[in-house]
């Protein structure tokens, strides 16, 4: 009965074609799809990832109304292989700063450079691929879309045929809407995912848009007589009666005009951010659910198998609640199994993250990003503020669950960094305050160089627990290959290759003096990430499923033990956080444990005591054979 509901459900959404009236179904489909539980994540930012195609390369028209509004004269796409804090010849001839002129950097990656690496992909061990906006906008972060409806023209073959293609729809009537040879590209990689057993999901903003939008620019335009007047947050239009144009106010993300906000009804006035209700307005949630249905569904034949997996979705704590259980409905209504992923992250910048609870009852998301599980645990193995000992760090891990299902928290996406953080090696190189000052602009002792051998045992303990713990691993393309950059945009250097030549890093941002650091994959980590990876996979349900129970916490000499239990399967988990060999005594079943990370002896246990010696700063997972 319970498929039959199903079916009945998909087939009277499938009988109507306005979005309006697929929200009259108010059944919300709670599962969280079990494979996203299983998945091990790639985040991957396409502008940065590979330039597979160099005849799609940004002009200058193409980023034309992205901040900073430069346009330097000699300005080209910066060789990907460019010293990252060495200005180019058009940089320097601006006068401007390094931070400012980075903004203005184009690479040149594009859809064929993901397509070229999926069997590096695949041979990580990778299952699911998270894809940052690929909506075509100016950015180099495609946040402030031009239009949703369409993959950037410079991500596929022909971004001046795209140009136009696009330029000839109406944005309002879905029926003149095309496919361009970037979305045909983007449609290609989907299928090619899914051929290789994974999936893949991709990242909009239903919050703002960015001031190239169609809407907008007639907006600004027509202002009071736009027929999108009521489709932004504005404060004020311009009086036609005066010749003053600058009483035009509005809304954008964050303070960022750049990037023009959604109006949101029925929100409690003064409220921007939070559990809150209210929804936007009908016009621009038929858009946004129109495009919806593009991606998930492409050919339209109520298949969604030739479309992607889901949606990440960006500042979803500034988007009511009201919209968002409309949206997990709709988005249901056309494949039950997709996966939505929250961007929920500070309350209070940067002392408190926001509890995710109300949007983890299953009428809205299946997950979140999981800054929360990683802000504690830097804190545990890396010696960041607050300083967590053992039993603290267990105590805060239980409080980051606590109120959440089960179901929930194992599909959470448990990151170490992403686009809007430092990368994971500078994050834990430099033990200060999380997100806070993390960057050499407002920090001048903040460390930009290579980071060193401590933080790479530091990461490996981290490793071994985020992949042995609940949860979905989460891995930010290039933290594989040890690449390292302070907070956004250093944390969005290009992706670093083995079959490229680098060139040192040798420049300071501020002049300051720094060590010459060679760039190149560090195949060392690199291994360290496919053998947990496998480690995880080799015992899927295990990890995945199993019952989590600490067996020591002792804060005076740093260790931290738990063991992983599923029916006669156990996994027993140990950490040495402490700068001297430690003798690990363990209360255990009887039964033959192998060391299976690093490889190791097995330890044969009758009496239910293990006990074995760690080395400093060391991680070891057995498995009960």
């Amino acid at each position: 009965m319970r498929h039959l509901g199903l079916f009945l459900l998909l087939f009277a959404v499938a009988c109507v074609s306005d979005p309006r009236e697929e929200l009259l179904d108010t059944t919300p489909i709670l599962a969280v799809p079990s494979w996203a539980k299983d998945a091990i994540w790639y985040q991957i930012f396409v502008e940065r990832f590979r330039n597979g195609d160099a005849s799609n390369d940004p002009t200058l028209t193409d980023i034309e109304g992205s901040w900073p509004h430069a346009q330097p004269e000699g300005w080209e796409p910066t060789p990907w292989t460019h010293d990252w804090y060495r200005q180019e010849s058009w940089a320097e001839a601006t006068g401007q700063d390094f931070y400012f002129t980075v903004q203005v950097r184009r690479y040149g990656g594009d859809l064929q450079g993901v397509i070229d690496k999926l069997d590096y992909l695949q041979d990580l061990g990778v299952t699911a691929l998270y894809l940052n906006p690929l909506n075509d906008a100016p950015s180099l972060h495609k946040y402030d879309a031009r239009t949703y409806r369409h993959i950037d023209r410079n991500f596929g073959p022909d971004p001046r045929g795209d140009e136009a293609r696009i330029a000839a729809e109406d944005p309002t009537d879905r029926a003149t809407w095309g496919w361009t040879a970037a979305d045909s590209l983007f449609l290609a990689l989907v299928e090619e995912v899914h051929r290789r057993g994974m999936r893949i999901i991709v990242d909009y903003s239903w919050n703002h848009t960015g001031i190239t939008f169609w809407a907008w620019k007639d907006l600004l335009a027509n202002q009071q007589d736009s027929p999108y007047a009521d489709w932004y947050e504005i404060e004020r239009f311009d009086d036609p009666a005066t010749p003053d144009t600058s009483e035009f106010a509005y809304s954008g993300w964050a303070g960022v005009k750049e990037l023009p906000e959604w109006k949101k009804i029925g929100r409690p006035e003064g409220m921007h951010h939070g559990a809150i209700d209210g929804t936007l307005i009908p016009a621009v949630r038929e858009r946004i659910f129109s495009v919806t249905r593009r991606w998930l569904d492409p050919n339209g034949d109520g298949d969604p198998g030739d479309g992607i997996d889901g949606f990440r979705l960006d500042v979803a704590e500034m988007v009511p609640l009201g919209f968002w259980r409309e949206y997990r409905r709709f988005v249901r209504s056309i494949n039950p199994d997709a996966y939505l992923v929250g961007e929920v992250w500070w309350e209070e910048w940067p002392e408190k993250m926001m509890d995710p609870g109300p949007w983890l009852e299953g009428d809205v998301f299946d997950a979140v990003m999981n800054y929360r599980w990683y802000m504690p645990t830097r804190s545990f193995f890396a010696g960041a503020p607050p300083n967590l000992t053992a039993s603290q760090y267990v105590a805060h891990l239980d409080s980051v669950a606590s109120g959440l299902g089960p179901d929930h928290l194992e599909a959470m996406m448990n990151l170490t960094a992403s686009h809007d953080s430092p990368r994971f090696a500078t994050s834990i190189y430099n033990p200060g305050r999380y997100k806070y000052q993390v960057n050499p602009r407002e920090n001048p002792d903040y460390k930009i160089d290579r980071p060193d051998e401590r933080t790479r045992q530091t990461q490996q303990m981290i490793l071994v627990q985020q992949f042995t713990y609940i949860g979905a691993p989460h891995i930010w393309n290039g933290d594989e290959v040890g690449m390292w950059g302070a907070d956004d945009p250093d944390a969005r250097k290009p992706m670093v290759w083995a079959d490229l030549a680098y060139e040192n890093e040798t420049i300071h941002p501020f002049g300051r003096p720094r060590r010459r650091d060679p760039v190149a994959p560090d195949s060392a980590l690199l291994q360290i990430y496919k053998d947990l990876i496998a480690l995880r996979m080799q015992h899927l349900r295990l990890f995945v499923d199993g019952a989590l129970t600490y067996l020591l916490t002792d804060d005076a000499r740093g260790l931290l033990a738990y063991e992983r239990v599923l029916g006669d399967e156990r996994a027993v988990v140990a950490f040495n956080t402490s700068e001297r060999p430690q003798i690990l005594p363990l209360e255990v079943e009887d039964g033959t444990y192998r060391a299976i990370f690093p490889a190791g002896d097995a330890v044969n246990v009758t009496d239910g005591s293990l006990t074995a010696d760690l080395p400093p700063r060391t991680a070891v997972v057995w498995i009960r054979d």
